[in-house]
């Protein structure tokens, strides 16, 4: 076990400790809150010392979000998959909301970005991240979507704005026990109605 761990590189422990600050704080954010959580709670679940959480992260802030920035990106990544090679832009669109509320339903994931994340990085951070991960996706979505005429020359940025409220909402309901194929079956209806009939 020791040849083994004295192998393994400066640049490899390093990330495999990071990799367990950040398990440990989104565990515990998820649970507990941002407030609820202290630094010394999260070396301790990740088996590590506070210079090694300050040698990653500046603070608990940033740790924080780096943990949503990882949420974030892998929502993405999960509606990317499921939109990808479908014929139809449209069809792209609502695989990729199902994906959307599909992932939204990880363990503390709704929390951790809807609930926790403006609050603690605030609404301006949030959309910056959100451009980059899953707002991204639907606006690609959208673009596609315009391009192939499957959907009206409607204002792009005000409908990805709209939609992007309406499936994070719609993620919120079903964190309180609102029915997951109810909010999808008039997330279609909607989508459907953004364009020209077929």
């Amino acid at each position: 076990m020791q040849a083994e761990s004295s192998r393994r590189s400066n640049p490899q422990r390093s990330a495999e400790m990071r990799a367990r600050l950040l398990a440990a704080a989104r565990r515990l954010f998820a649970e507990k809150g941002y407030a609820g959580t202290s630094t010394p709670e999260i070396v301790a679940a990740a088996d590590a010392t506070r210079g090694a959480l300050y040698h990653h992260f500046s603070d608990k802030q940033a740790l924080f979000r780096a943990v949503v920035e990882d949420e974030a990106a892998a929502v993405a990544a999960d509606i990317e998959a499921d939109s990808a090679g479908l014929q139809s832009a449209r069809d792209a669109l609502l695989a990729g909301a199902k994906a959307y509320l599909a992932a939204m339903q990880a363990p503390g994931r709704t929390r951790l970005l809807l609930v926790e994340g403006p609050s603690v990085l605030g609404r301006d951070e949030m959309d910056v991240l959100d451009a980059q991960h899953a707002a991204r996706t639907l606006r690609d979505g959208l673009a596609a979507a315009a391009a192939s005429g499957e959907i009206d020359q409607l204002p792009q940025e005000a409908l990805a704005v709209l939609l992007s409220a309406l499936f994070d909402r719609a993620a919120l309901a079903i964190e309180g026990g609102h029915d997951h194929a109810d909010l999808l079956r008039v997330i279609e209806a909607i989508l459907k109605g953004l364009g020209p009939a077929t």
